[in-house]
């Protein structure tokens, strides 16, 4: 036991630092995705320092990286603005380039998405939603361009659970080709259907131009320091998977799944509290978004089952 707490007190003294520039653009992401593929030359059977060429058969830290070398969000990113994003909107209405050029990127996706389905036609679009901190005063930087595009599922077929699978794989797809940034967010798109309530308190249509849910600045409260200790005690969980990997891979595997369900249920409870998106549970959510640890702990995922599936 006291050997478990002390490895617990290492993990969060190691807590993420910041660094200069974090891995957002399409070549960071790149130079991220390459440095994992050439962690063979530090990890088991490869070679402990690099610059002797020395071999070794034990665990070893991945080279030329630090394993907690993310850019720690500041709190600045939580605070509201007096004001809309300027560059997104006019008068309470969205810039009117914005709105053609997302239109047409869900044009391209229901084409994608409908033969992809094998429905012979494009998917039929009920409206397009801008929703989260881009429809409302909490944006930042580090926004994202949530579009929801509204489809009646019965109209494809009566088994929604069939559809919903669909439109995951189709939206998979479609982020694995293609990475869109408008003034600097990346858009992201999310399929739902018809009656579906979305929690957000700024919803805005596309197709029709109009408020479906107006937000207000005033409404908005944010205890960034308690979502923040709440981010890190789940960082501190994923460095303490990534430590026994390598000994234990199917215990990992099971740990990294549970640890994925319970962030899940974590942020659904905020989004489900009175507060919604500015509930403490989604804003540690979207630190742990921010800092990539949900990438990191899909990586994890990942590796480790095509660990077990090795052998060595």
């Amino acid at each position: 036991m006291d050997k478990w707490f002390e490895m617990l007190r290492e993990e969060r003294d190691q807590r993420q630092r910041p660094e200069q520039t974090p891995f957002k653009s399409k070549a960071q992401k790149q130079y991220k995705a390459l440095r994992r593929k050439n962690d063979i030359y530090s990890t088991v059977a490869g070679h402990k320092n690099l610059s002797v060429g020395a071999p070794f058969d034990n665990k070893a830290e991945r080279a030329g990286t630090d394993r907690l070398r993310f850019e720690e969000v500041e709190r600045e990113a939580f605070e509201k603005h007096q004001e809309l994003q300027p560059k997104f909107w006019f008068a309470g209405r969205l810039n009117p380039k914005v709105s053609r050029r997302l239109i047409k990127i869900i044009e391209e996706f229901a084409i994608e998405a409908g033969e992809q389905s094998g429905l012979g036609a494009p998917v039929e679009v009920e409206d397009i939603r801008l929703v989260g901190s881009l429809a409302n005063y909490n944006w930042s930087k580090y926004s994202d361009i949530d579009l929801h595009v509204v489809v009646d599922f019965s109209k494809i077929s009566d088994d929604v659970e069939l559809v919903e699978s669909l439109f995951h794989g189709a939206i998979w797809r479609w982020n694995e080709l293609h990475d869109i940034m408008i003034y600097g967010h990346e858009v992201e798109i999310f399929v739902e259907n018809v009656g579906h309530h979305t929690r957000s308190r700024g919803i805005y249509s596309i197709m029709n131009n109009e408020w479906i849910s107006e937000p207000d600045a005033a409404e908005i409260e944010f205890d960034y320091a308690t979502a923040r200790k709440k981010a890190d005690a789940f960082q501190t969980e994923i460095n303490l998977i990534d430590r026994f990997i390598l000994e234990k891979p199917r215990s990992a595997l099971k740990s990294i799944e549970r640890l994925k369900q319970k962030i899940r249920r974590f942020r659904m409870a905020g989004l489900h509290s009175p507060a919604e998106e500015y509930s403490i549970e989604n804003i540690a959510f979207k630190i742990l978004r921010r800092e990539e640890a949900l990438d990191r702990l899909n990586n994890m995922k990942y590796d480790t089952y095509d660990r077990i599936l090795s052998i060595w």
